[in-house]
């Protein structure tokens, strides 16, 4: 993660255990769904596409947000 944010290029960690993100080093963390890291098969189409939607339209949005320090983006 770090090497890449070396060269410029802005990195996201859609993460289902943030503690993890933080320790590896991740700058923009987006928290995703616990077991499902982008959304719950138990859930409808419609339901699924919409929580989906959010954390993907959140990292597109933390990877366009300068940060100094290790921010979490919330998308609920």
């Amino acid at each position: 993660v770090k090497a890449i944010e070396a060269y410029g290029i802005p990195v996201v960690h859609i993460a289902t255990v943030v503690p993890i993100s933080q320790t590896v080093g991740a700058n923009r963390i987006v928290p995703a769904e616990h077991s499902h890291p982008l959304g719950n098969p138990a859930l409808t189409r419609e339901e699924e596409k919409e929580i989906r939607t959010k954390i993907v339209s959140k990292a597109l949005e933390a990877l366009q947000t300068p940060v100094d320090d290790q921010t979490v983006f919330e998308w609920k």
